[in-house]
């Protein structure tokens, strides 16, 4: 229905109250006209439908009257029989301009706002709901500020109509024309599409300034929404219009492309594939897939998106070596001879590996073991994979793990992604071009995960040999055997693997190397592999044993013989320099110790020999780390202070533990250990571990700790030729420790021959290489006591 606007007039009868009627008590009882979603406004017209029995009561006993009547908003607009709560406390009197009576018993009513006015008071009855009203004022200042804020207004809402199609524009020059700031902030309060609160806030404002301003904010952000309204209806009809001239343009390519014989090549294209497919040895299942994925590709244009998707599929399918093998060697004393000549030591790997050549020989059962490395950087865990490759005749594939921490990188993503592809294991077997090559799953202790996944669980599948004959990746949705594959996993530790995947695989541990293996491997495979890298051969270059001894005992640290090859690398690089710079008239380089010093500069690690006079406060542990075994000096001092324990070097939580346990162990045995009773509390303790920036962390330190504490608060010195490792409890009992071959071989690099370890640790000395344990001597403990007693100086032999 077309709404009307009216200037200001005044009422006509005498029971009229004015528009700025004061609010001095002048009292007047209406029919009450509840409101759904309707605030009107004085001097607007409105056409009302009036339904409910009480409120067609009110208009019939208005109008029997003097045609007025109390209109006023629901809180609720779904409230059907609203009390006083229910509604809001001001509204409008309004008088009634026409009415017409409908079928339904119901009336359409036209009325028109008069004057604001509030609730007093509000009865009820079964017949009609009545208030007592009190009109209210709004006052009209006058000022630059005011006129400034109305044209500000006017220009909004110009704005507003021209952004929305609810209102005409006569409408908005009729209210332009208004004088009154006071009309103009009802009017457009009234006509616009507002929600019910803001227009009840608007009038309920009793001045021209806070209607204007309340005004201004609604309509600013009225404007903002229909102009991103606007903005979006753009982007779906140019969405539209592109989509539809694209597909004509599709229909028009097809025309062209079949009057210049493009579409044969097409053709071609299609019947290629289809013969790959039926040379192919895939499975049914992946067969099935493929035609069908040819048949929608046939229908689709050539250069359309979807066709190049389909096409990417297929040939992804048909590339993957379904049902090719590579015979595995069958001669196991070839295979020793490889993995001999390529390695040195390492020989539960290659036990190993012969093993799995044997039982494959005798069975003829394809499904493979899989092995995880696990060992320090630098021993030869990825070079060893490569090799057992060779051993084995199979093609080997390599992918690092380090790092990744996305399950589709294991898993591939689904074709519905832009760009999508096949997993890296599918993109390996792809590269191996058979089914059992030798996969080497690289730093699989480095994963992580996040959001989009965890890769570890997915491998789950991978590194079964139950589950992989069966392996799915997200891109191709078609089983793929992986069961002939044999999987290599490298790890620097098991600590990091989630236990449900090292449950399936079979750990072999690579401890660090001696500095007599590391000899051996240096000359018979680094020397050689870097003079030839860097351009001399053996008349130019010669390194002997001592100048390799001198490199790895005064010029590395390290459980692998990584940094020994960079240093032996630096060296030829020396040689091959001067060579050049000569002219090539060099002569043979004999490679001695003193050389080494020449070419390598100062020493950096001195013989530790020269620090093995015995200390008060400090005691030689040793610890196991991601590289191998490592030396770990701990220093006590006492201070006179108020018994703080100070602890320092990057601590874990766990060796905390420790050294609390061993003050606590202490203070139990005071009387035992002649130390001064209220220590405690006289003295401050400082227990630091060097090399601060690292931390460290584990329960094998207790020993050291304990034994760097009593030295401290007894005054013994400790012995620096004895190193030590082992957990500790309260009652003073050493307990079993890991990784005690890697510490022996660490105590052994720093010329430290004498070791104390837990009595449970007993069996594992086996598995220390002979000529280590020939050159070491073990002192196996049960308690601290016995600790105490061979790594501290005896009294005596101090006076001495």
């Amino acid at each position: 229905m077309t709404k009307t606007l009216r200037s200001k007039q005044a009422p006509s009868n005498k029971h009229s109250v004015p528009l700025e009627h004061e609010a001095t008590g002048i009292h007047e009882r209406l029919p009450v006209i509840p409101l759904k979603d309707v605030v009107i406004f004085p001097q607007c017209v409105s056409p009302l439908y009036v339904v409910r029995r009480k409120s067609v009561t009110g208009v019939e006993e208005a109008l029997g009257s003097d045609k007025r009547v109390f209109v006023v908003a629901q809180k609720q607009p779904d409230i059907e029989a609203p009390t006083r709560d229910d509604l809001y406390s001001v509204g409008t009197i309004a008088e009634i301009l026409q009415t017409l009576r409908l079928p339904d018993g119901s009336l359409k009513v036209l009325v028109e706002g008069q004057a604001v006015a509030r609730i007093l008071a509000f009865t009820q009855s079964e017949q009609i709901s009545e208030a007592i009203v009190e009109p209210l004022e709004v006052v009209r200042e006058s000022s630059k500020e005011l006129e400034a804020l109305t044209r500000l207004v006017l220009n909004q809402f110009e704005t507003y109509v021209s952004l929305s199609d609810k209102i005409s524009d006569e409408l908005f020059l009729t209210i332009r024309n208004f004088d009154d700031p006071v009309q103009i902030a009802n009017a457009i309060a009234h006509y616009a599409n507002f929600k019910t609160p803001a227009k009840q806030d608007i009038l309920e404002s009793f001045t021209a300034s806070d209607k204007l301003e309340k005004l201004s904010r609604i309509l600013a952000s009225e404007n903002e929404l229909l102009e991103l309204e606007e903005k979006i209806m753009q982007q779906v009809k140019s969405r539209i219009s592109r989509t539809q001239k694209e597909f004509f343009l599709n229909e028009q390519l097809k025309v062209i492309e079949r009057e210049l014989g493009i579409d044969q090549e097409d053709e071609f294209e299609i019947e290629e594939l289809n013969e790959r497919i039926e040379k192919s040895r895939m499975s049914a299942e992946a067969r099935e897939k493929a035609q069908r994925e040819l048949a929608r590709m046939a229908k689709m244009a050539s250069m359309s998106p979807e066709a190049t998707v389909s096409r990417s599929y297929i040939e992804w399918l048909v590339d993957l070596p379904w049902g090719k093998f590579t015979k595995d060697k069958s001669d196991l004393h070839k295979a020793q001879q490889i993995l001999d000549a390529e390695h040195y030591g390492l020989r539960k790997v290659k036990d190993r590996i012969l093993e799995f050549l044997a039982v494959h020989q005798l069975t003829h059962n394809a499904k493979g073991p899989i092995l995880c490395l696990v060992g320090p950087p630098g021993v030869g865990k990825t070079s060893l994979a490569r090799s057992v490759a060779r051993a084995l005749g199979r093609k080997f594939v390599r992918i690092s793990l380090g790092g990744v921490r996305d399950e589709a990188e294991i898993r591939g993503h689904r074709r519905t992604y832009v760009g999508s592809l096949p997993g890296r294991i599918i993109q390996g077997m792809k590269k191996a071009g058979s089914m059992n090559p030798v996969f080497l799953l690289d730093e699989i202790d480095k994963m992580s995960s996040d959001f989009r996944g965890d890769p570890a669980s997915a491998l789950l599948e991978v590194l079964d040999p139950e589950q992989n004959k069966v392996f799915s990746d997200h891109y191709l949705e078609v089983d793929f055997d992986l069961s002939h594959v044999l999987f290599l996993t490298t790890a620097n530790t098991v600590s990091g693997i989630p236990i449900p995947l090292l449950d399936r695989m079979e750990v072999i541990r690579i401890p660090g190397y001696t500095e007599d293996e590391k000899l051996h491997i240096a000359l018979e495979f680094l020397v050689p592999k870097q003079v030839k890298a860097t351009g001399l051969t053996k008349r130019r270059i010669d390194f002997t044993p001592e100048a390799i001894k001198t490199i790895i005992v005064n010029y590395t640290r390290e459980a692998g013989v990584r940094n020994l090859e960079r240093e032996i690398s630096a060296i030829c690089r020396r040689v091959a320099r001067e060579i050049v710079s000569n002219g090539g008239k060099t002569r043979r380089v004999v490679v001695t110790p003193e050389l080494v010093r020449e070419y390598l500069g100062p020493v950096r690690y001195r013989d530790l020999e020269l620090e093995k006079k015995p200390e008060i406060g400090v005691a030689t542990g040793l610890a196991w780390t991601e590289v191998g075994g490592e030396i770990l000096p701990t220093e006590v001092i006492v201070m006179r202070g108020r018994g703080n324990l100070m602890l320092t070097g990057q601590m874990g939580e766990v060796m905390q533990e420790s050294a609390r346990t061993a003050l606590s162990y202490i203070r139990s045995r005071i009387d035992q250990l002649k130390i001064p009773r209220d220590f405690y509390r006289t003295l401050d303790i400082h227990i630091h571990i060097p090399e601060g920036a690292v931390p460290k962390d584990g329960p094998s330190a207790g020993v050291t700790m304990t034994t760097s504490l009593v030295s401290a608060l007894t005054k013994r010195p400790v012995r620096q030729d004895v190193a030590m490792t082992g957990e500790i409890t309260l009652r003073g009992k050493v307990l079993k420790i890991g990784g005690l071959k890697e510490k022996i071989l660490a105590a052994h690099r720093a010329h430290i021959h004498h070791v104390i370890i837990p009595q449970e640790n007993a069996d594992e000395l086996e598995e220390i290489p002979e000529e280590i344990r020939k050159e070491m001597r073990f002192t196996l403990v049960e308690t601290l006591d016995e600790v105490l007693e061979t790594a501290l100086v005896n009294p005596r032999e101090k006076g001495n």
